[in-house]
């Protein structure tokens, strides 16, 4: 989608701080992290909620990248927090399905 962000992020056309990259998934770091690390984990094709995804395999793919990533960041030993916000009520902001992968601190329930 040509005004979407996180599809111009995919095209290249907006440069994104890439942390993770494979043939479906990009991951970057949050431009207003909310905590020490906060990365963003998108499918490259465009899928605008959770509600849209109707692939469960790319659904997988997601949570492992979340994992790789955590590892990556050095978040595994300590633990972190994975988010997929849905919709306006639930805090979505970029109509553009992703992932939130957050640690690096205590976090606290409930989030807010």
């Amino acid at each position: 989608m040509s005004d979407c962000l996180f599809c111009k992020m995919v095209s290249g056309e907006i440069k994104p701080d890439k942390v993770y990259e494979n043939d479906r998934i990009l991951a970057f770091r949050d431009i207003n992290p909310q905590a020490p690390v906060h990365v963003l984990i998108v499918p490259k094709r465009h899928i605008p909620t959770l509600d849209d995804l109707d692939d469960g395999e790319l659904a997988g793919e997601l949570m492992l990248a979340a994992k790789a990533v955590a590892e990556q960041e050095g978040l595994a030993a300590d633990g972190y927090r994975t988010v997929i916000n849905c919709k306006g009520h639930g805090g979505q902001d970029v109509f553009h399905l992703h992932l939130h992968v957050i640690g690096g601190r205590q976090m606290s329930w409930p989030p807010g």
